[in-house]
Order: C-alpha cells, then sequence, then structure tokens
C-alpha cells in the first residue's frame, strides 16, 4: 500500500514538474513567437518601406529618362542655335521672315531632344509621328508643285515677253547648277546626289526640294547595290539659306565683276504687253518647255498653270487663292517640315557641310555665269541696245529678292537708273530655267 502510495505521489510530483516546465516553456515559446513575429512584422515593414522608396526612384529615373535634359547632346545645342539664328534673321534684318521663320521655329521642333527607339511616335523620322505625316509633302515632292502654282499666279512675265533676249541670262546663270555637279561628283558623291546637290546653285528651293525627294531620298538603291543618302533635309536647308542672303552674297561678286560705268547703263523702258500676249505666253511656255523637259512637268506644268488661271481674266477667285491661302499654307507646312528635318543624329554629318560648301560655290558661280554673259551679250550690241550687267544677276531664280538687289545696286550707281522691270525678266526666266534644268537632270539621273 506504502508502494501504491508512493509512487502515486512520484507520479504526481512528476506531473506537477513537467506540467509546471511545460507551462515556462510555452510562456517562453509565446515569448519568443511573439518576438519572432514582430521581428518579422518589422522586417516586412522596412522590405514595403524599401520597395516603396525604390519604386519612387525608379519613377523619377524613368521621367528623367525621357526628358530632354537627359537626352541632349552637343548636336542638339548646335542646331538649336542655328534655328534662333534663322528667326533672328528673320527678325532683325528682315531676311526672308516667310521662310526664316517657319524653318527656324521647325529647325526648334526638329533638335527637341528626346528618347530614340521608344516608340513615342514625336520625332519627323519616327514612323506614325504626325510630323513624318506632314514631311510626306517633302518626301514625295508634293509641296513644290504647289509653291509653283502659287508663283505662277502672282508672277508677271510681261518684262520678259517685251524682252525675250533677257532670257538667255536666266539660262547663263544655271551654269552654276551643272559646275557644282561635277564638283560634286569629284568629291566622291554618287551621280543622283550629285545632281540634286548641284540645283542649290539654282536658289530655287521648292525645285532643290523636289529634285532631291527624287534623287537623294535615301530610297533609291545604285547600280552597286548600295542606297542613295537622304539628303533631303541639308540640300533644302542649303538652298533657302542661300535665298534668305542673296542680298548678303550678290552684292560683291556684282561689285567685283561690273566697272562703275556698267553699272550705270541705261536700259530701254519695257514696251507694253497685250492681254493676249499674256494669255499666250504660259500655254506656249508649257508646251515647249514640258516638251524639252518632261521630267520638270510637275513644276512647270503648276507654273503656267498658275499664270493662266491669273492671265485669263476669268478665274481671279482661283488665281487669289492660289497666290494666297494656298501657297501661305504649303510655305507653312514646308519651312516647317524642312526645319524639322535637320535632327542633329540625322543632319549633322560631314556631307552635310560639304553640300553647304557646295551650295555657296554654286550660288556664285550662278550669280556671275549671269553676269558675265550679260557682258559678252554687250560686245554684239549696239550703243543704246546694251544690257546693264547688273540685271544678269537676277537669272538666278530668287524671286524677287535678286531682281530688288540688282534695283537696289542700280541705284546706287546712278540713283535715277530703275532696273528692277528689266531684271524682273531675268530672275523669272531663271526660275524656268533651274526647272528645265532639274528635269533634264532627273531625266538622266533617276
Amino acid at each position: 500500500m506504502k508502494r501504491l502510495i508512493t509512487v502515486i505521489g512520484i507520479i504526481a510530483i512528476l506531473s506537477i514538474l513537467f506540467s509546471f516546465f511545460m507551462n515556462g516553456n510555452s510562456e517562453e515559446h509565446s515569448v519568443n513567437l511573439s518576438n519572432e513575429i514582430t521581428k518579422v512584422e518589422s522586417v516586412n515593414h522596412s522590405t514595403e518601406l524599401a520597395q516603396e522608396k525604390s519604386g519612387v526612384v525608379r519613377g523619377i529615373e524613368t521621367f528623367l529618362k525621357y526628358t530632354g535634359f537627359k537626352n541632349v547632346t552637343i548636336g542638339h545645342v548646335a542646331m538649336i542655335f542655328v534655328g534662333l539664328l534663322f528667326i533672328f534673321l528673320a527678325i532683325k534684318y528682315d531676311y526672308e521672315p516667310l521662310l526664316l521663320v517657319p524653318i527656324g521655329t521647325g529647325v526648334l521642333i526638329g533638335n527637341i531632344p528626346f528618347l530614340l527607339n521608344a516608340g513615342l511616335q514625336v520625332g519627323i523620322y519616327e514612323n506614325g509621328s504626325v510630323l513624318s505625316y506632314l514631311y510626306m509633302g517633302v518626301v514625295k515632292g508634293v509641296y513644290p508643285p504647289l509653291i509653283f502654282l502659287g508663283i505662277g499666279a502672282m508672277t508677271d512675265f510681261s518684262s520678259l515677253i517685251s524682252n525675250p533676249r533677257l532670257v538667255l541670262l536666266g539660262a547663263a546663270a544655271q551654269i552654276g547648277i551643272f559646275l557644282t555637279f561635277l564638283g560634286a561628283l569629284a568629291l566622291g558623291f554618287s551621280s543622283p546626289e550629285a545632281g540634286a546637290i548641284g540645283i542649290i546653285g539654282g536658289a530655287d528651293g521648292p525645285t532643290a526640294i523636289f529634285l532631291s525627294s527624287k534623287l537623294a531620298n535615301g530610297i533609291n538603291i545604285l547600280a552597286d547595290g548600295t542606297t542613295v543618302k537622304n539628303l533631303i533635309g541639308p540640300i533644302a536647308i542649303a538652298a533657302y539659306s542661300y535665298m534668305a542672303l542673296v542680298p548678303v552674297i550678290q552684292p560683291p561678286i556684282m561689285k567685283l565683276l561690273t566697272s562703275e560705268r556698267e553699272r550705270k547703263i541705261r536700259m530701254r523702258p519695257p514696251r507694253a504687253v497685250s492681254k493676249l500676249e499674256k494669255i499666250m505666253f504660259p500655254i506656249i511656255g508649257l508646251l515647249l518647255t514640258t516638251f524639252i523637259s518632261p521630267s520638270a512637268l510637275p513644276l512647270l506644268g503648276m507654273l503656267f498653270f498658275g499664270n493662266i488661271l491669273k492671265e485669263s481674266g476669268v478665274t481671279e477667285r482661283l488665281a487669289n487663292t492660289a497666290r494666297n491661302s494656298l501657297i501661305d499654307i504649303v510655305t507653312i507646312l514646308l519651312g516647317l517640315t524642312v526645319g524639322a528635318s535637320t535632327q542633329a543624329d540625322v543632319f549633322l554629318t560631314s556631307e552635310s557641310m560639304l553640300i553647304f560648301i557646295l551650295g555657296a560655290i554654286s550660288f556664285m558661280i550662278a550669280t556671275a555665269g549671269g553676269l558675265i554673259f550679260a557682258k559678252v551679250m554687250n560686245l554684239f550690241l549696239s550703243e543704246g541696245k546694251k544690257i546693264n550687267p547688273l540685271v544678269g544677276a537676277a537669272g538666278v531664280s530668287a524671286v524677287p529678292d535678286s531682281a530688288r538687289v540688282v534695283q537696289n545696286e542700280g541705284l546706287k550707281a546712278d540713283p535715277t537708273n530703275h532696273l528692277l522691270m528689266h531684271a524682273m525678266a531675268p530672275n523669272v526666266a531663271g526660275v524656268i530655267g533651274s526647272a528645265v534644268a532639274a528635269g533634264i537632270l532627273l531625266s538622266f539621273l533617276a
């Protein structure tokens, strides 16, 4: 009995001790577990804070990655400066403001830095962007014929009709195109590229754009299997830049190649031109020039069509639209997109610099060609019929700026000698001549 009581007592004591031990462990475990839970919760909270902080940082980094400040290069800064210079020259010195303001603004728009290949569809060279759709008018050669339509509707060919021999001065000035073509070939440009560069010598922006869109568009394949360079932007900018700088470039050449006595030569006043002559001229001109150079039909056809609208006397509304609203709209689109095509990573190349140099030389040669040919013509003309050589400088097709420069230089030599009407003849002949030259180059090089 005592053993039984002893065993029961031991069991009871052990049970009590075991129970106490388990209760102690349970409390310690509960404390430890509580501590572990607290630690886990703390770690999780820290992780959440870290993740939240990391997300904010990533968001800021992503934002900065897409800003212009992150993607700007020296090229972008240089081109923005060029755009500002164009706007400055247009506003401060009135250099072709209708061209330089849209082009200068386009240069700014085209050189706002953005993340390339990010599918943003903002750049002019990105498929699907609004600018790329507007630029199609340049690439496909749509804008230049519309410009020619407006030019035809505002041009008076009376001075050319009254003195047809002055058309030779417009033709002589085109020598700059063909000499520059040979120079570009010598510098390693392919034949189509050289042809597009040479046309800058005509100082005719729309013609330069039209020809470069056909010959130097970055699409055509050469005989050796290589692709022609896309030179539309540099050629267009060079052509319009030299058109705007006519009052700066031409006067020194005019003074260098003429004497004071020659600059004082007086020409007979143009004769009166009948309405019938004015109507017949664009019709005959259309047929004659396009038979000579069918490839120039988009330009010459629209030029003479616009003049028919003007001279017919029965389509005044259409003529007004062509020479006002239409040409203004196209000039805005053309200038803006040509300027935007100067995107730094595409535009700033060694070829672009060469094109600007060749364009300047071409324009100078064209001016000199008209002046020298006028002096040659005087060798065969009797006294009283001689041509003031200054008029030859208007053979480039920068209408009407070259004619105004001739007028100003003539007045400097003799304040009573007005040459504007005489200068307009080779000036408009230069427009026709540069288009014919473009058509000839296109026929041989396309």
